[in-house]
C-alpha cells in the first residue's frame, strides 16, 4: 500500500495468556496488509513478555495495558494514533477473514457521511470451525437502541474522528463498551452495512461476553436505558426481557453446536 493510502488503526488487547490464538490473530492482521494500509497496536502487560515478542515480529506498536479494564486497554491503544483515518478492533483469539478491512474501508471511503461500517461476522468453535453466522446487515442499526446489538465488534470499522469526538470508549464498562460508543456515534453520521462476512469471533467459555450472559445482558441493558428519551426509560424493561431471554437462547444454540462438533 501506497503511504497516501487511508490508515486503519487497528487495535489488539490482550494479557498474553493464549499464545496459539494471539499468533492465529496475528497472522489474520498481517495478511490485511496487502489490500489495507495499517497500525497494529497491542495493549498488553509489560509482563506477558512472550506476547510483546511476538507482536514485534508483526510490525506492532507496543503499548503498556494500564490494568484498568478492556475500555480503558483500547483507549490507550487509540492514543499511538498519527495519521490514521479508521479504527478497527480485533480480541486476541478473533480473526479478521481475508479482504475484511479492505471491504469496511472502501464503504467508508466512499460515503463521507458515514461513521460506522460494519460485516457479517462468523462464530467460531476453539479449531476454527464455523458455528454460525451473524449477518443481520441493516436491521441491526434499526435494532441498536432497543433490540440486542447485532454489530459485532471484530467486525465493525469506526472513523476516528468520529471516535474522538465522543471521547472514545466508556472506562466503566465490561461489556456494553462497543454498545454505547455505536449509539453515541449515531448522531455523528450513518452506518453502513453489509452482509459479507468480514471477521470470525472464537467461542469458547473463557470468552468475557460468553462466561458472564448475566452481567453482560445487564450491562447492555443499562446503556441502551440511558441512551432512550427520558419518557420512555421507566417502561424499557418490557422489551428488554424478550431480548434477554432471545439472547440466551441464541447464546444457548451455538454452545449446543460448539459441543456437538466437539464430541464428533
Amino acid at each position: 500500500m501506497t503511504d497516501t493510502a487511508p490508515g486503519v488503526l487497528v487495535v489488539l488487547p490482550t494479557l498474553g495468556d493464549r499464545l496459539d490464538y494471539l499468533a492465529q490473530t496475528l497472522e489474520s492482521v498481517a495478511a490485511q496488509r496487502a489490500t489495507v494500509s495499517l497500525t497494529l497496536v497491542v495493549v498488553s502487560p509489560p509482563t506477558a513478555t512472550a506476547a510483546r515478542e511476538l507482536a514485534t515480529g508483526y510490525d506492532a506498536v507496543l503499548v503498556d495495558d494500564p490494568r484498568a479494564g478492556i475500555s480503558a486497554a483500547i483507549n490507550r491503544g487509540l492514543e499511538a494514533r498519527t495519521t490514521e483515518r479508521y479504527y478497527a478492533w480485533i480480541g486476541d483469539d478473533d480473526l479478521f477473514l481475508p479482504g475484511g478491512l479492505a471491504l469496511l474501508l472502501n464503504r467508508l471511503e466512499g460515503d463521507l457521511g458515514a461513521v460506522v461500517a460494519y460485516g457479517g461476522c462468523q462464530y467460531v468453535d476453539p479449531e476454527g470451525r464455523v458455528l454460525w453466522t451473524s449477518a443481520a446487515g441493516r436491521l441491526a442499526t434499526f435494532l441498536l437502541p432497543w433490540g440486542p446489538d447485532l454489530i459485532p465488534n471484530p467486525a465493525a470499522m469506526i472513523r476516528l474522528d468520529a471516535l474522538e469526538a465522543i471521547g472514545g470508549f466508556d472506562e466503566q464498562l465490561r461489556f456494553a463498551l462497543d454498545l454505547e460508543a455505536f449509539l453515541a456515534l449515531r448522531s455523528r453520521g450513518r452506518f453502513l452495512a453489509t452482509r459479507e462476512p468480514v471477521a470470525a469471533f472464537r467461542w469458547h467459555p473463557e470468552s468475557l461476553t460468553v462466561s458472564d450472559r448475566s452481567g453482560s445482558s445487564r450491562e447492555s441493558e443499562m446503556v441502551k436505558r440511558r441512551h432512550l428519551p427520558a419518557i420512555l426509560r421507566p417502561i424499557s424493561p418490557l422489551w428488554d426481557l424478550p431480548v434477554r431471554w432471545a439472547s440466551r437462547l441464541a447464546a444457548a444454540r451455538v454452545t449446543a453446536r460448539a459441543r456437538a462438533l466437539a464430541s464428533d
